[in-house]
């Protein structure tokens, strides 16, 4: 359990990160992003951000790149470190390490059941015992999926209303999530995991980059999730 302690004071509000930390967070979040999308992620001015970008470039931080029809700023490796550094000092000043580990971990113990209810969204078995384009034509099978997503819709709401109330740049997964999910039940079928787009899988995947930069954990090096989670 986080101790208390250790935890930063509610009455102060929540850690507001600088402008120019969020503009180098919202790259590594979204991997590829212009000027607009940088600061449309946190809601900045684009012209702030513009000019913030262009000193991480200065830096060697970010650089231009076209990927799968996608131009904008990336990360460089140096990039990468010196915003892990910047989170982990901000982390640090308030004392929130143990707090934002702890709803890490939650988070990691449902992490599985959403990346299972994505690929069932997907595909589903044939009736031959093979795999097959999810037609959408099972009406059960999409509302099992549909039940599971909002079920991990709660999850993400209550985790980022946690976190969000210590550092904000937390605040909005849960809303963003339930959104897609909306979408989907409106027959906007494609919102469970379009990619470039908020979609839950998307938003479920940017969640776990936010915590994963926020504590300095390589994807490789994280926690084995207890057998029967």
């Amino acid at each position: 359990m986080v101790n208390p302690s250790d935890l930063q004071d509610p009455s102060a509000g929540p850690v507001v990160s600088a402008p120019e930390l969020l503009a180098l967070h919202a790259v590594r979040l979204k991997g590829v992003a212009g000027d607009a999308e940088a600061a449309a992620r946190y809601g900045l001015d684009a012209e702030v951000v513009r000019e913030a970008l262009l000193d991480h470039e200065a830096r060697g931080w970010v650089t231009r790149r076209a990927f799968a029809g996608t131009r904008g700023w990336t990360l460089t490796d140096s990039g990468r470190v010196e915003g892990e550094r910047l989170l982990a000092g901000e982390l640090a000043r308030a004392g929130l390490g143990p707090f934002v580990r702890e709803r890490y971990e939650t988070f990691l113990a449902h992490n599985a059941r959403c990346l299972r209810a994505c690929t069932d969204w997907q595909v589903r078995a044939d009736g031959t015992g093979r795999l097959a384009v999810n037609d959408h034509g099972d009406a059960a099978w999409d509302g099992r999926v549909l039940d599971e997503l909002t079920a991990l819709g709660r999850v993400i709401e209550g985790l980022t209303e946690e976190l969000g109330a210590r550092i904000d740049r937390f605040a909005g997964y849960g809303p963003r999530f339930t959104g897609a999910l909306a979408r989907v039940r409106r027959g906007e079928l494609s919102w469970v995991d379009r990619v470039k787009e908020d979609s839950c899988h998307t938003v479920w995947m940017e969640l776990h980059e936010d915590l994963l930069a926020t504590l300095g954990i390589a994807r490789g090096e994280e926690p084995a999730v207890p057998a029967g989670t």
